[in-house]
């Protein structure tokens, strides 16, 4: 451990390290819930609210206005607070948010709706680094994978959080209703979880200094280095991969291969079981193969699938390159975090600017591609994601552990 963080026997105590890695899980879980839970009531909530596609479109800006401040000022709140707070703060905020998006659709007010989503997407972004470095630290103590398990709980929850969303709208179950609930209980399993993350993880005990001219410079002084300027195109190429799908595969099959919509929802759901088995299976493949082998293979077969749904005019063909997207795209992000978290020195600033790259990728990648798709057609758009992926299986070599 660098010696300016907190050394481990300053933690709080009575956390043993399954613990830990249980509440982290949890709280993984329940944004994964939180998440979909919205997501699959946006068509009642636009009714609800009588807005326009141009209106909600404005709405659903709140979400990607905070989620781009939390994530980038995520590395100073966990420098200053430690993980724990930044992990607890950010979950409050998205318990907070979705109980507000759920009372200001009740009021058909779009004003608290867009404030709802600023919260909800503020406390992701937050949450999000923070909640990736304690687990890079959780794996570091525990000596064995760990990330693609955590990550496999986050993708586990948006599969229940759709699968309870498409329940409770065929119930006709009013979104107020439904948002509050989760809410409820989110706030329950936070609750339950944070006593056994320890507090005082990651807090720097150099002076924080104010301004952004030394996290700026500090950033780019990671960023030189040649081993963290691979790892960042690995998780590029792998987070945009992901980020593609959740925010046009449904629309790029229905326009491409011709399914109903409900069609295309139903294939967005196989994409996130495979990718949630696919995290799920990690530790397994990687107690047989090394990180780097995982990462290529990955890489590979999510570009093999997506060059499939591109390029294929059998329906039926395409379903499988689904599957396969989903699969490959499981494991590089998560692996590239793990590989952040190797060797000495500051392993925290690594981690977070290994995930806040990942996470902007996600969010700035797709309504990039959307701007593809308008001049040159969707599927032509998605060319841009398969020779990202391409570079990211050039370099996965870059994900393995130091020496």
């Amino acid at each position: 451990m660098p010696d300016h963080f907190a050394p481990a026997g300053q933690l709080a105590c009575g956390s043993s390290t399954a613990a830990r890695r249980r509440a982290l899980q949890a709280v993984f879980c329940f944004v994964g819930i939180s998440l979909a839970s919205w997501v699959t009531r946006t068509p009642a909530i636009r009714e609800s609210l009588h807005a326009s596609t141009a209106q909600m479109g404005l709405v659903l800006f709140g979400l990607s206005a905070g989620s781009m401040t939390g994530i980038l000022s995520a590395g100073a709140l966990v420098r200053r607070f430690g993980t724990k707070a930044v992990i607890t703060g950010g979950a409050a905020l998205v318990v907070t948010g979705l109980a507000a998006l759920g009372g200001s659709t009740a009021l058909q007010l779009p004003s608290g709706a867009f404030g709802g989503l600023l919260l909800f997407g503020l406390g992701m972004g937050s949450f999000e680094i923070a909640t990736n470095i304690e687990g890079a630290e959780i794996e570091r103590i525990a000596g064995r994978p760990l990330m693609p398990q955590l990550h496999g709980t986050f993708s586990a929850g948006t599969v229940a959080g759709s699968v309870l969303g498409l329940v409770f709208t065929r119930a006709g179950v009013d979104v107020l209703w439904h948002l509050l609930a989760a809410a409820v209980v989110g706030a329950g399993i936070v609750a339950v979880s944070a006593p056994s993350i320890p507090a005082g993880f990651a807090v720097s005990r150099r002076p924080v200094e104010h301004g952004g001219g030394s996290a700026v410079r500090d950033q780019l002084r990671l960023w030189k280095q040649r081993r963290m300027a691979l790892l960042g195109c690995v998780v590029l190429g792998m987070a945009l991969a992901e980020g593609a799908a959740n925010d046009w595969l449904p629309l790029l099959m229905v326009d491409t291969h011709g399914f109903d919509p409900a069609g295309g929802s139903l294939l967005f759901a196989a994409f996130a079981a495979a990718m949630t088995a696919g995290r799920f299976a990690g530790g397994r493949l990687l107690r047989r193969f090394s990180r780097a082998v995982v990462v290529r293979s990955s890489a590979v077969c999510a570009g093999a699938g997506l060059a499939v749904v591109i390029g294929t005019p059998f329906p039926s063909l395409a379903v499988v390159g689904v599957v396969l997207w989903g699969l490959g795209t499981s494991l590089g992000f998560p692996l590239a975090l793990s590989a952040a978290g190797d060797g000495d020195g500051d392993t925290t600033a690594r981690v977070g600017a290994v995930a806040t790259a990942g996470y902007l990728a996600f969010l700035v990648g797709p309504p990039l591609l959307g701007l593809l798709g308008d001049h040159f057609g969707l599927r032509y758009a998605m060319l841009v994601v398969l020779a990202l992926i391409g570079c990211a299986a050039a370099t996965a070599a870059a994900v393995r552990p130091e020496r």
